[in-house]
């Protein structure tokens, strides 16, 4: 890791007297604030806090089919040893009901004694007890009539059926069947992508607590605190105001904690409301499995014109999304994939069109790229094939094809008609293929595999563009509370959640530079629902971003207060730096300010906001600018296939990523290498299988993530250099929670190089590059 090149540390003016020049703690790297609990056991999460002797335990008991009706005789469980209640759709004493966009989620299906079931999984009823094992035990003496119906598994089976959860959608610029038809070279295939288990260390977790009144106190293991509050209220029939969303750090999330976390903290909170004790929902994993959602799988199908050197004339895409029994998400999921299906290229003639299909499996949800990853999957596989056609190196197909800067703005317009301003996704790729070596490995790979029999070896270079901002326009803002205490140490909230990435570090490294202070003078407390209100998600790689704008603009009222006290008038100047203020030709110590400004009652705390500028979408003209910025990557992945067996191993990868101005070079190193490794997983080796509308890889016996033996043992990461983001975000850095998770198309192209070099066809190759898979390729 070159920390070096990653973060030089030179002064940049943005050109905003709030975001000042670099310097203090920002731009450099610094551990995360939790680092030291995490390696030692003491970072508490949802399930650490102390247990009172009053806390009782709830066990959600789910359908063991995918389809029909239940009915249900809980009286022998009612009966059973240490069991306080059992809740089912009847007790909700406001709407039995979870769904997060719309309301077609049922929190638990049984209702006067039967339901309708839709995937298996889902949740039917819930025990209290005074012990966990006692509501598990209890739930094996409910007796469930079950009146099984054929089940909608697959992509396929629910094009057969017409089963849609959400209407087609189409987006497109030019005529692209004309084009195609016109072009001198044409192609098509499809290709299956697979979904994936957001498998975090910390599964779904809540705790709830009554309090006077209606009120109830939650801690939940939640990305988004306001829509579990609205949720938790919704189930209670209460105002939000009742409810109070507390989180103060998650074991993972990766989009799995967006919305599926509602219903551990719905089901816990109705449990405590009806026995006036705390409660507590923690689902085992492989519960969680099967209860909850995971990555969308996709089907994609493809045509492409082009010219006699790879050159894109039109491009049409089929889009096919397995969004499970119910909406989530997938509305949005899929219109990101949509967005992200020309990933870096410019197509004059582009249409994507998007089904979502209603399946009997759990509905599918968020997670990291939040549907960008699978279309970028697809146009990686249009170049591919073009290439494999022509006989030529992907890679000059993909230079061929790139944004570029110099472009007049009609080659740089993207088929739902945002111009790509920056475009410099070609730059990275050319100095990437420059310090990976690509072009002269390539040559050698090509003399390796003609002595080899049966191993052969690929490399692929890769890009990716990824759009920054929620592409639901409203989400996109975020609020703070900023508290100065007497003695000059500073509080900080906001609505960011830390599930491991770092915003809170990065939060505070801003508030530290704004007030000139060391890092350690500034505290960020548990995100609260009662502090700040109404916040969006920590999503769409904007936790960052936005949340220490909305902390920036709160420290800059106070700024602004305890200069106008300090020099006896408003609009003073003043400069906070090394623990000091000089403002009216005096220099006082941060804290001796402090207290004169509270002696002489000036408010020392400030709620700030922030809302994203530029951004708008017209959903129906298909139009618009959804994202603020592009955040840019590129990798170079070496691969190795065995022939015989299809195992695969990945031998090398070199990551040049743009972060623009680094907040925190340490720790935007480390997610960049997470997003890589959990993208290698998702594209090799994590396959979900369901049998009958049964889920069978549920657990890590029967489901494999990546581990340490599967990074590559040369593996050389970069923070782009030039990187500089032209908009004004937080001292000009970019998100880096998403775009590296697509720098692992790389493997999987790198995949496809070694069977094309084994006299198989890599356009045949779907995701994830399983063994098995493979010896279909070959």
């Amino acid at each position: 890791m070159d920390l070096p090149l990653a973060e030089q540390g030179r002064a940049h003016p943005d050109g905003a007297a709030a975001q000042g020049a670099a310097k203090g703690v920002t731009h450099h790297p610094h551990r995360h604030d939790s680092g030291e609990k995490h390696v030692a056991g003491r970072a508490v999460y949802a399930d650490d806090i102390a247990e009172l002797p009053s806390l009782v335990h709830v066990h959600i008991a789910y359908a063991g089919f995918a389809r029909g009706r239940v009915r249900v005789d809980l009286a022998a469980v009612r009966e059973a040893p240490g069991v306080l209640a059992v809740l089912t759709g009847d007790d909700a004493t406001g709407e039995n009901n979870i769904g997060p966009v719309v309301h077609d989620e049922p929190m638990l299906a049984v209702e006067g004694g039967a339901g309708e079931v839709h995937y298996h999984g889902q949740p039917l009823f819930a025990v209290v007890a005074e012990t966990r094992r006692a509501a598990r035990l209890a739930v094996r003496r409910a007796h469930v009539d079950e009146t099984p119906e054929p089940a909608i598994v697959t992509i396929a089976d629910a094009i057969r059926a017409g089963s849609r959860v959400d209407d087609d959608y189409v987006m497109a610029v030019g005529d692209a069947p004309a084009a195609i038809a016109a072009a001198p070279h044409r192609v098509s295939g499809s290709m299956e992508i697979g979904g994936q288990e957001h498998f975090a260390l910390e599964g779904q977790v809540a705790l709830a607590t009554p309090g006077e009144d209606d009120d109830v106190h939650v801690v939940s293991s939640n990305q988004h605190p306001s829509e579990c509050q609205e949720v938790v209220a919704r189930v209670l029939g209460v105002p939000n105001h009742a409810v109070t969303v507390e989180v103060r750090r998650l074991g993972g999330g990766f989009g799995g904690k967006e919305t599926q976390g509602n219903l551990a903290a719905a089901v816990a909170a109705l449990a405590a409301r009806l026995t006036g004790r705390p409660a507590k929902v923690r689902l085992d994993r492989d519960d969680d499995f099967i209860m909850t959602g995971k990555r969308h799988d996709f089907r994609i199908d493809y045509e492409a014109g082009f010219d006699g050197e790879g050159r894109l004339l039109g491009v049409v895409f089929e889009q096919h999304a397995r969004c499970g029994w119910s909406l989530d998400l997938s509305r949005a999921i899929a219109d990101r994939a949509m967005f992200h299906a020309d990933n870096a290229y410019f197509i004059p003639a582009m249409r994507v069109l998007s089904h979502r299909w209603r399946t009997n499996t759990c509905s599918n949800t968020a997670f990291r790229g939040f549907g960008g990853p699978q279309g970028m999957v697809g146009i990686e596989r249009v170049i591919e094939h073009v290439a494999h056609h022509l006989g030529r190196d992907p890679l000059e197909v993909r230079l061929l094809n790139a944004y570029r800067p110099e472009a007049p703005a009609t080659r740089r317009m993207t088929h739902y008609h945002m111009e790509v301003e920056d475009a410099v996704a070609a730059e990275m790729m050319e100095e990437l293929a420059g310090s990976a070596d690509y072009r002269r490995r390539r040559a050698e790979i090509a003399t390796w595999n003609a002595a080899s029999p049966v191993l052969k070896r690929g490399i692929a270079l890769t890009p990716v563009k990824f759009g920054i901002s929620f592409t639901t326009t409203f989400l996109n803002q975020a609020g703070a509370l900023v508290h100065v205490y007497k003695d000059g140490s500073v509080m900080i909230n906001h609505g960011g959640i830390e599930m491991g990435q770092g915003v809170y570090i990065k939060v505070a490294q801003v508030a530290a530079d704004a007030f000139g202070l060391p890092l350690e003078r500034v505290k960020i407390t548990a995100t609260r629902t009662d502090k700040v209100p109404n916040t969006s998600a920590t999503a769409a790689s904007s936790g960052a971003d936005m949340n220490a704008m909305a902390v920036l603009d709160a420290c800059e009222t106070i700024k602004a207060r305890l200069a106008a006290f300090a020099a006896g008038r408003d609009g003073a100047v003043a400069r906070f730096s090394g623990g000091a203020v000089e403002v009216a030709g005096r220099t006082l110590a941060f804290g001796d300010l402090v207290m004169e400004a509270y002696l002489a009652r000036i408010s020392l705390s400030a709620t700030g906001y922030y809302a994203t500028p530029k951004i708008h979408w017209d959903r129906e003209g298909a139009c618009g600018r959804p994202f603020y910025y592009f955040a840019y990557g590129a990798a170079v992945s070496e691969a190795a296939i065995d022939t015989l067996t299809g195992e695969t191993r990945l031998l090398r990868a070199d990551i040049l990523h743009d972060v623009g101005r680094s907040l925190n070079p340490a720790v935007d190193l480390g997610q960049i290498e997470g997003g890589f490794i959990q993208g290698l997983g998702w594209l090799t080796t994590e396959e979900l299988y369901w049998d009958d509308g049964r889920l069978k890889t549920h657990a890590p016996s029967t489901y494999k993530i990546p581990t340490v033996a599967d990074r590559p043992p040369d593996l050389r990461l970069a923070i782009w250099a030039k990187g500089e983001n032209r908009e004004l975000t937080i001292r000009r850095s970019k998100a880096v929670g998403e775009p590296p998770f697509m720098l692992a198309i790389s493997a999987h192209q790198a995949i496809g190089a070694a069977v094309a070099a084994a006299g198989g066809d890599p356009t045949r190759l779907d995701a994830p590059a399983t063994p098995e898979r493979v010896l279909m390729s070959l």
